[in-house]
């Protein structure tokens, strides 16, 4: 008995894990091209090359997303595209921020979250950082080769 539950339980995940993978696959639940679509594409563009809607109205045109890698010696910018993105520690020698701050947005809208989690453990600052590296993911991906 014990080894059918478990086989079906193998197969359960198995399927669930397809679907997933299916899903992201096709666009649907691709969690980084949300947040990308959401926050950046206005001023970055849908391509990431810097051709937002609002590209026009900018001090300083949006950065081109897409050759990060490229203008890095071919390694994609990690700590630099994470500080960028979220924001919260300024770095004097840094300069003014021109790009708004997401991770102040997005610990604010965790925190309004955080309303519906009372009876479940619930970290503040993981839902930030999940958001966060699942932005900078889909901006890797959308790296020229």
């Amino acid at each position: 008995m014990k080894a059918i539950v478990n086989a079906c339980l193998a197969a359960l995940l198995a399927v669930g894990l397809a679907s997933t993978a299916w899903a992201q696959a096709q666009g649907k639940h691709d969690l980084g091209k949300r947040e990308f679509d959401a926050n950046c594409a206005v001023c970055h563009g849908t391509s990431g090359k810097g051709d937002g809607s609002y590209a026009e109205l900018l001090k300083k045109p949006a950065t081109n997303l897409t050759t990060l890698r490229v203008s890095n010696n071919g390694v994609f910018p990690y700590l630099r595209v994470y500080a960028a993105i979220d924001g919260r520690e300024m770095v004097k020698s840094h300069g003014d921020r021109d790009m708004p701050v997401w991770g102040r947005d997005y610990s604010a809208q965790t925190a309004k979250a955080g309303e519906y989690y009372i009876d479940v453990p619930y970290d503040a600052e993981m839902y930030v950082r999940s958001r966060i590296l699942a932005l900078i993911d889909y901006i890797n991906r959308l790296q020229v080769k």
